[in-house]
This record gives structure tokens, C-alpha cells and sequence, in this order.
């Protein structure tokens, strides 16, 4: 990927001038990054726009360089030693963007923070640190996807349509498709992609694990108006979207009914007490399909009230369960087992 896509020229930008003590030219900036002296310009408009600490200095000859100011030419920033703590603990919540360029940087951050403490008080942070754990059953693995990540950046960035190859769960091989990335989404260990598909019409989520390249075209896109990635995305129950909308009533048993309380499970559910000690819940919800695997795990402890058309959908889905375990045909064999067992001892 060039060094004109936008995310990653300011990037660099911001990389050089952060590490140079004289700072650069407008002139060698252009000259390293392959664009015009005009878009270099423009870059440091916005750093200055936006707020960053950038100086212009006037050298020999009229010379003008760019450098950050501030303490070793970044931010000013001091963490007490509670907020330094606990941004080196929650390191491990970035891994799943390991190898792509917030990681990279994140990595750098974590350790200046490192180098900032004594060896007692690292060793009181690791002990810490093993008290602390994040389960990573079904998380992706995005150390193979960095590059890919990357460009669905840069591309969201710069409102880039992307072609990409991509597999779904139904097909035996890769599909080309045209998109344009919208935003990206994290849920549950994984990364997806909100984009409006070509091929659809319409705008799709789509797994990172799945994907087998992307690439940015030269077609631009405009992110519609009335889009807003959170309100989008809380629609469904994870990344599940439908095209309607359902008022879902569920019956929780007082054996689960503080475990449900205890947690924000979407943000229209509606939570209420009952005399028994059940839980009434209420969700709004475009579909069904991610809250039925939810109340799955529940077991007997949860029941669909309304609407009918859910309650027979989970219906269906418990008898076809049923159907699976009607015969066992190793039962007899398994009794015999569990009895020599406890014959030898346990």
C-alpha cells in the first residue's frame, strides 16, 4: 500500500516528526513519502486543526522545519501511577489487533510505561497480571490478517471501495466482492467489517477470519449521513441483522434471575422482578438468530413469551434437539462402565 493512502502518510508523519529533534521540511517530507509538497501541507493543517503540538521553525536561509513540540516531542501527557498501571494490565485486551499499526504503536506505549517503573514495582505488576484473565475460547487469531486489517482501515479512513475475496461459511471457495467499508466491530473475540456490499445492495457484516485479501480500489465512496456505526449495530443481539423489528419478551427462572440482572445484554433490554423471583426481560431486536443461541444456553431456565413466531421457532429448534438424543444406543454399555468404576474405586 502506497505511502498517498492517507492513514498511513499521516501516520508516518507523525512517526518522523516525533523522531527527528530539527524536524523536517515540508520539501523532505514530500520526498520520503512519494506525494506532493501540496498534500504534505494539508496533512500538517489538520495535525494542527485537530490539536497536536506542531512548531514551525525558521532556520538558516529562510529554512522552515516542522517538529512536535512538548516533552521528547510528543505529548504532554503524565498517567498517576494507578492509570499507568492499569494501562499496562489491559494490554492484552489489544492483542487481537497484533501486527497492525495500533498494535505496533500500543506496544511502544506499553513500554515506555515499563521503563518507567522500578523492578519491585514490575514484579508486584506481573503477580497482578496472572490474577487477571481473559478467557479466549473461539477469539480469532489476527496476526496472519494484519495486513488486511490494516488496509480496512485505511480504506474506512479514506472512504475507499475494497475488493476483497471472502469465504462464508457456506461456500467451498473464496468469492470476489466490491464493498465499502463502513466500520469495524469486535464481538465476543472476533472482528467484523460493516460495509455496504455491491452485490447485495445493501449494507452486510462480514468476519476478518474469513476474508483472503483486500484491497483498496481507486473508487471513492461517501459514508451516507444518517449512518452511525453504534446505532446501527444496536439493532441486533451481536451481528445478526434483519430487516424488521421485534419486541421480545422472555421468562427467566429465579434460579438465573440475578445472573441475568447482573449484566447490560443489550442496550434495550428491560429487565423486571417478579413475585415468584423470576425476571421478565424485553428486548427490541431486528433478529433472532444470535438471542436464540443466547437463550439456548440457558436450558430450562429460559422461556420465550412473545412474539408466537419466535416462541415456534425455539420450539422447533428444541424438538429437532430432542430428535438427536431420542436413541442411545450406548446406553447399556455406558452403565456397565460407570459400575466397574465405581467397583475399582474412584
Amino acid at each position: 500500500m502506497g505511502h498517498d493512502t492517507a492513514l498511513v502518510r499521516q501516520w508516518l508523519i507523525i512517526k518522523m516528526l516525533s523522531a527527528r529533534r530539527q524536524g523536517a521540511t515540508v520539501r523532505e517530507l514530500a520526498k520520503e513519502l512519494g506525494v506532493s509538497e501540496k498534500t504534505i501541507r494539508r496533512d500538517l493543517q489538520t495535525f494542527g486543526q485537530v490539536g497536536f503540538p506542531l512548531e514551525e521553525e525558521v532556520g538558516a536561509h529562510g529554512r522552515k522545519s516542522w517538529r512536535l513540540a512538548g516533552p521528547q516531542r510528543g505529548l504532554d501527557i503524565r498517567f498517576a501511577i494507578d492509570e499507568a498501571l492499569a494501562l499496562y494490565l489491559g494490554r492484552r485486551f489489544l492483542e487481537p489487533l497484533a501486527g497492525t499499526l495500533l498494535w505496533d504503536a500500543a506496544q511502544r506505549a506499553f513500554r515506555k510505561v515499563r521503563s518507567s517503573l522500578s523492578s519491585g514495582a514490575l514484579g508486584y505488576l506481573e503477580k497482578m497480571a496472572e490474577r487477571l484473565y481473559q478467557t479466549t475460547i473461539g477469539t480469532g487469531d489476527y496476526a496472519q490478517k494484519a495486513e488486511i486489517v490494516d488496509r480496512l482501515m485505511m480504506a474506512i479512513e479514506d472512504g475507499c471501495t475494497v475488493r476483497m475475496h471472502y469465504r462464508s461459511l457456506q461456500s467451498t471457495e473464496p468469492v470476489e466482492h466490491e464493498i465499502d467499508p463502513y466500520g469495524l466491530v469486535y464481538h465476543r473475540g472476533s472482528l467484523y467489517l460493516v460495509a455496504f456490499s455491491h452485490d447485495h445492495d445493501g449494507i452486510r457484516h462480514f468476519k476478518i477470519d474469513r476474508m483472503e485479501d483486500a484491497e483498496p480500489t481507486e473508487t471513492r465512496f461517501r459514508l451516507p449521513k444518517n449512518f452511525r456505526l453504534e446505532e446501527h449495530m444496536s439493532r441486533s443481539f451481536g451481528v445478526y441483522q434483519g430487516d424488521g423489528e421485534l419486541q421480545i419478551r422472555v421468562r427467566f427462572s429465579p434460579r438465573v434471575a440475578r445472573y441475568v440482572e447482573e449484566g447490560r445484554w443489550h442496550e434495550s433490554q428491560k429487565l423486571k422482578r417478579q413475585r415468584d423471583q423470576s425476571v421478565m426481560a424485553e428486548f427490541r431486536l431486528s433478529d433472532t438468530e444470535e438471542i436464540k443461541r443466547w437463550l439456548l444456553s440457558f436450558g430450562r431456565y429460559a422461556e420465550v413469551l412473545e412474539p408466537e413466531s419466535f416462541r415456534k421457532e425455539m420450539h422447533d429448534e428444541l424438538a429437532h434437539m430432542i430428535g438427536q438424543y431420542a436413541s442411545l444406543p450406548h446406553e447399556a454399555e455406558t452403565n456397565d462402565a460407570t459400575e466397574t468404576q465405581r467397583g475399582l474405586g474412584e
